[in-house]
């Protein structure tokens, strides 16, 4: 195996790994998609059950993520061929049309730099793993689910948003929280800062957490 082939886990903070793929809408570099942000996932196979419930998921969401400027891009260890027979069985037999571009990754290049082979569960196909890469293509979050269960589109949009209020408004985001709901003020550094933060007039339960409206 040679070395940039070697298995590896992409890092939150720090620049998600270039690709150079061939896809169903033709070839793609990640760098091609800066300016935008990206959300990378992989499937186990084509024309498996659980995977083309999640295409057609996906595809659900895709003009939302659209308007928030992320660029879908799924993958899997198969051929483009294979791929594009799919997603034209998902139209014909599901009437959902797939609008995003399907990386075809039968070296394992991609697969392998994002850490998506997981030996436990195959050394022959990808887990479904979702990678959120911002848009100076920084990774921002990963998930990682195993072949047996599908993934929940409204976490993915739900995190989505929230990795962008964070960045427009310089906070955190609490357990569970939706659009429009109160946000987390960061927590103060030094005791001079704690007691300024006391009389700033946010929602605060204690001084290291305190509420606000945005």
């Amino acid at each position: 195996m040679e070395p940039e082939e070697a298995a590896q886990m992409p890092i939150i903070g720090e620049k998600a790994p270039e690709f150079d793929a061939l896809t169903t809408h033709g070839p793609l570099k990640l760098s091609d998609l800066k300016g935008k942000w990206v959300i990378l996932f992989s499937h186990p196979a084509d024309f498996t059950p659980v995977c083309t419930t999640e295409f057609m998921a996906f595809a659900a969401i895709a003009d939302e993520l659209k308007a928030l400027n992320v660029q879908l891009v799924g993958l899997s260890i198969d051929s483009v061929h294979s791929h594009l027979a799919w997603v034209r069985n998902i139209k014909e037999k599901m009437g959902v049309e797939i609008p995003f571009p399907i990386i075809a990754d039968l070296d394992m290049k991609v697969a392998r730099r994002y850490g998506m082979i997981h030996p436990g569960q195959s050394t022959t196909s990808t887990i479904r793993t979702v990678f959120f890469i911002d848009d100076k293509g920084i990774m921002r979050a990963m998930l990682y689910y195993p072949m047996s269960n599908g993934r929940s589109m409204p976490e993915i949009l739900r995190l989505t948003k929230a990795l962008q209020t964070s960045d427009k408004h310089g906070i955190a985001t609490p357990a569970n929280w939706q659009p429009g709901e109160k946000v987390i003020v960061p927590a103060p550094k030094t005791p001079a800062e704690i007691e300024k933060r006391m009389k700033e007039g946010y929602e605060c339960k204690d001084w290291y957490l305190c509420f606000k409206e945005i």
